[in-house]
């Protein structure tokens, strides 16, 4: 157990689909900070690692696509997992929660300009960036991963790419990870954990909800790409060199 909590957070939530929701709950961020021990991510939050490893060890997810084994599943697979759970509800929520936020907005804004006003702002920046960003993946990287898992099972060399080697893609996209896990953690602190105001009405409580179920779903994309389909794309590379 000691060999466990010295893992980083990352590692453990792609080797057990059960902890992600562990971390969750503990707020234990494992996609753009899983590169930390679980030792320190649990000393920043007061958490007992070994108490933590047992309560991972106790839960479990439903047999589903969210437990599948992605470490081991063709990467062409996963890939298309991520295009149509994650990609596919960007693409229909981030146009529908800006529609929201504006109707919140027209209505709510004079009373809660402080908090309305800001996460606005940042929203409509991160629904730029994620657009931009989505592009990008579907466009370059996943194109390349795909190149490098087919010539490798064909014996042979992947076709030369024109962003060279696929780390630079990668670190375009772990750096945008950042940036948007950042956006997720502002939000969240501004709106006080998504608790909508006691004279909040349906439409300011569905922003809410829906803007936390979006932190959910980026959290579990962004940790199947920089814990999983990332690395295991580099070592393809490696291995082909």
């Amino acid at each position: 157990m000691s060999t466990a909590i010295e893992k980083t957070v990352g590692e453990i939530a792609a080797a057990n689909p059960a902890s992600v929701r562990v971390f969750e709950k503990h707020g234990i961020d494992y996609c753009c900070g899983g590169k930390i021990s679980l030792s320190d991510a649990c000393l920043g939050r007061g958490i007992e690692p070994q108490a933590l490893l047992r309560e991972i060890d106790q839960d479990s997810l439903p047999a589903s696509e969210s437990s599948a084994d992605w470490q081991s599943a063709p990467l062409d697979r996963l890939i298309d997992h991520i295009l149509t759970r994650h990609h596919a509800y960007l693409k229909s929520e981030l146009p529908r929660l800006a529609r929201l936020s504006a109707k919140v907005n027209a209505a709510h804004a004079e009373r809660h300009s402080a908090t309305l006003v800001p996460l606005e702002g940042i929203f409509l920046a991160l629904k730029a960036e994620l657009e931009s960003h989505l592009m990008k993946e579907e466009m370059v990287l996943f194109p390349v991963i795909r190149n490098l898992e087919l010539a490798a099972q064909a014996g042979g060399a992947a076709p030369a790419a024109h962003c060279g080697s696929v780390n630079n893609p990668i670190r375009v996209m772990e750096h945008e990870h950042d940036s948007a896990g950042q956006a997720l953690a502002y939000m969240r602190q501004l709106t006080g954990g998504y608790t909508p105001p006691a004279d909040g009405c349906n439409t300011f409580r569905a922003l809410y909800y829906g803007l936390q179920e979006l932190e959910a779903d980026l959290h579990q994309h962004i940790h199947l790409e920089n814990n999983i389909l990332f690395p295991r794309a580099a070592r393809l590379e490696s291995a082909a060199a």
